[in-house]
C-alpha cells in the first residue's frame, strides 16, 4: 500500500486576502483593495484540474479554503473551486469541505450560498470573546459581533468550530477558564485553542523586540492555562486530541487530519505547500507567494508552482514522528520504521515510558498527559 493512504488525501485552497492585517499573523495574508473574483476562480480552477491530471483515480476526503480570510470569496468563487475539485477527483461520499471565516465578513445569505456550493463545516476566527483584548489582538470584529455571527453560522452549517487565542497580554487563569466556558457553552463540535505565539517579521514581533509588548504570562502562567484548557475541555467532553484541538470522538477536522496523519494533499493559492506521492516518490510543492506573481505565471505559463523537492524517505520518517506525535492517538510505530533508515530507538523509547513522558500500546507510542506540554523535548530524544 502506498504509505499516504494511511492519512488520507484532501486538497488545500488558499485565499490570500485579508481585510486588514493582524499584529500576531505571519501567514500570507495581504489586504487589497480589490479583487477580480472571476479571475482568480479560473486560476484556481486551472490549478485544480493541473495537480488532478497528475494525480489520477484518486477521491477527495476534504477540502480545506484557509487563509487569508476566506470567507471575502463570493459564493460562486467557492462554488467554482469545488466544481472543479470534483470534475478533477471526484468526492468520497462523506467528504468534508471547510471554509474559514471572520465575523467582520459574516452575512447570512453569503453564508448560506456557501453551504448551497457544497461547504459542510465553517471554521470561525474569533479570538477573543472580550472587547479589549480583540482591539489588543487587532481584530475588527466585537465580542457581540462575534456571538451573533456565530449563532448564524450555526444556522447554516451543521459543523462548526472556532478558534480562541489564550496566554495573551493581562489575561489570568481565572479570565481564561471563564473565557473558556463560555466558548464550551457556544462550541457545536469542536474548538482550537491556541497559545499566542510571537512570530518573526509580525508586528508583534517588532514590538517584542523593541521592548513594547508588555504584560505577556509567563512561562509557568502559560502552562498552566494549557493545563486548565485540557482539564476544562476534556470535562465537556471535548478532549483535545491534537496539541490545540478539541473535539468529542467523530467530530475532529478530518482535514487537518490528513496532514497529521501524514496523508497527501494537493495545494493550490499563493504560498500553498503540499505533499504528493508520485510515480518518482513523494514529493514537497510550493507555490509563489505573491498573489500577483502567483496569478500572472498562471495565466502565462499554467502553473504558479516552484519547482518541485522529492522528499527522502527518512525525511518522510521525520515529518511522520513531528506530525503524529501532536495528535492523541500518536504514532504507528512499523509505519515510521518502514520509513525510517532506521528503527525508532527503542532504548530512548523506553526512557521516556519510565519517565511518564510515553505510553506505548498496540504497536503505537503516544504523549502522556505529562509529556504533551513538553512535546519538543520528546521529539529530541526520538528524532534520529
Amino acid at each position: 500500500m502506498e504509505d499516504w493512504r494511511a492519512g488520507g488525501f484532501g486538497l488545500y485552497v488558499h485565499w490570500p486576502f485579508c481585510a486588514a492585517k493582524c499584529p500576531y499573523c505571519d501567514f500570507n495574508s495581504h489586504v487589497t483593495a480589490h479583487v477580480d473574483q472571476a479571475r482568480w476562480a479560473r486560476a484556481l480552477s486551472a490549478e485544480i484540474a493541473r495537480l488532478a491530471a497528475q494525480t489520477p483515480g484518486r477521491h477527495l476526503g476534504s477540502i480545506f479554503f484557509g487563509g487569508g480570510t476566506p470567507s471575502l470569496m463570493l459564493p460562486e468563487t467557492v462554488d467554482a473551486v469545488i466544481t472543479a475539485a470534483r470534475a478533477g477527483w471526484g468526492f468520497a461520499n462523506d467528504i468534508e469541505i471547510s471554509l474559514e471565516a471572520n465575523p467582520t465578513s459574516v452575512e447570512k445569505t453569503r453564508f448560506e450560498g456557501y453551504a448551497q456550493a457544497g461547504v459542510t463545516r465553517l471554521s470561525m476566527g474569533i479570538q477573543a470573546l472580550n472587547d479589549a483584548d480583540l482591539r489588543r489582538l487587532g481584530r475588527m470584529h466585537s465580542a457581540a459581533e462575534a456571538r451573533a455571527a456565530f449563532d448564524v453560522a450555526r444556522g447554516c452549517f451543521g459543523r462548526v468550530s472556532f478558534d480562541l487565542i489564550y496566554a495573551r497580554q493581562g489575561q489570568d487563569r481565572a479570565s481564561w477558564r471563564r473565557e473558556l466556558s463560555e466558548a464550551l457553552s457556544m462550541a457545536v463540535d469542536h474548538l482550537s485553542l491556541y497559545q499566542l505565539t510571537i512570530e518573526p517579521g509580525t508586528a508583534f514581533g517588532a514590538r517584542a523586540e523593541a521592548g513594547k509588548l508588555r504584560d505577556l504570562p509567563d512561562d509557568d502562567l502559560s502552562a498552566d492555562m494549557y493545563h486548565d484548557t485540557q482539564e476544562i475541555c476534556e470535562a465537556a467532553g471535548m478532549p483535545g486530541y491534537e496539541v490545540s484541538n478539541h473535539a468529542p470522538a467523530g467530530s475532529e477536522s478530518r482535514h487537518n487530519l490528513v496532514y497529521w496523519r501524514q496523508g497527501d494533499w494537493a495545494a493550490v493559492g499563493p504560498g500553498a505547500h503540499g505533499r504528493l506521492t508520485l510515480d518518482g516518490g513523494r514529493v514537497a510543492t510550493e507555490a509563489l507567494r505573491q498573489p500577483g506573481a502567483w496569478l500572472d505565471a498562471v495565466e502565462r505559463t499554467g502553473t504558479g508552482e516552484l519547482p518541485r523537492e522529492l522528499i527522502p524517505a527518512g525525511e518522510q520518517a521525520t515529518e511522520y514522528l513531528l506530525m503524529s506525535l501532536r495528535l492523541a492517538e500518536g504514532l504507528d510505530i512499523d509505519r515510521y520504521d518502514r520509513l525510517a533508515p532506521r528503527p525508532l530507538n527503542r532504548d530512548r523509547l523506553r526512557a521516556l515510558e519510565a519517565m511518564g513522558m510515553v505510553e506505548v500500546t498496540g504497536g503505537r507510542v503516544a504523549t502522556t498527559r505529562e509529556g504533551r506540554p513538553v512535546l519538543n523535548a520528546v521529539l529530541r530524544e526520538l528524532a534520529d
